[in-house]
């Protein structure tokens, strides 16, 4: 057997340019413009899958997190942030170097996410991933770019039970101006993701309400087998409670899922979050 001629015979059927001994050079063009990102079996992403929870601030998806973490398949960190983990090509030649790989700033960009999920993947021993950042809420559609296979989990809650809570926590009027505004820039970005993109929609209330049928309709979405231990969180280490990467109140140090407050009575219910109450069903049509 010939080896030589078998092995250049697969590679000519693999798509390969193949020269045999004689034969005269190429006369293909020599190649111009930027060469194309060298192809990796499945894309060039490390994290299948990864799957995000969209929600707005103070809706419970530090509890949800830590629900989701206490499964023996799913690791869900701490806020991580990716919205403002950015790459910055300070010199034309940095930009000419990576034009030149079929990549720019937001390709690396999209490459550092992808890299630090699957670090955070790795040491945790599990094979799937589920991040909650809440500021995610304005970039689903660059989750989505990034990572084609995405999934999300929309979290509800009563849009001024929300307001309540951050005035709370900022020992502020919930009806102040700069509080409802936030309050509903969050809630117009999840719904306008929603209305986008296909995904498995969770309310605070009904998970507080009934945790174990809301979870297992989250296993379900996800692909995993009910496991009754995630509603004992607090017998799992999720990490630190901190300001900045999640809840830290003692209501969630407790480890026990806690009753959710009784939502704000009509009277004390902003203005400017009435529509909103209304569409996702906290206020009956016509009552916003």
């Amino acid at each position: 057997m010939n080896w030589k001629r078998t092995v250049n015979d697969a590679l000519a059927r693999a798509g390969y340019e193949v020269r045999r001994k004689g034969s005269p050079p190429s006369r293909t063009p020599p190649r111009k413009g930027p060469r194309r990102p060298v192809a990796v079996p499945g894309g060039d992403r490390l994290v299948t899958a990864p799957t995000f929870i969209l929600c707005t601030l103070r809706s419970g998806s530090t509890l949800l997190r830590v629900l989701l973490d206490s499964h023996s398949q799913v690791f869900s960190p701490h806020e991580l942030h990716l919205r403002y983990v950015a790459v910055d090509l300070k010199a034309k030649w940095a930009e000419r170097s990576m034009k030149e790989s079929g990549l720019d700033a937001r390709g690396l960009e999209y490459l550092l996410w992808d890299r630090v999920l699957h670090r955070e993947l790795s040491a945790s021993g599990k094979p799937m991933i589920v991040e909650k950042t809440p500021n995610n809420v304005f970039l689903a559609d660059r989750l989505r770019e990034c990572w084609p296979d995405a999934r999300f989990i929309f979290l509800l809650r009563h849009p001024a039970a929300i307001a309540r809570s951050r005035a709370a926590w900022k020992d502020d009027d919930p009806a102040q101006e700069d509080n409802v505004a936030m309050i509903r820039r969050y809630c117009d970005a999840l719904e306008s993701a929603r209305q986008t993109y296909d995904g498995h929609t969770v309310r605070y209330e009904e998970l507080t309400a009934d945790p174990e049928r809301v979870m297992r309709g989250v296993c379900d979405f996800l692909g995993l087998t009910w496991e009754p231990a995630m509603l004992e969180y607090g017998q799992f280490d999720h990490g630190r409670y901190k300001p900045g990467i999640g809840d830290w109140s003692d209501k969630i140090k407790t480890g026990a899922i806690q009753a959710p407050e009784p939502p704000p009575p009509l009277e004390e219910i902003p203005e400017g979050l009435r529509p909103m109450c209304e569409r996702w069903g906290y206020l009956p049509t016509g009552d916003a």
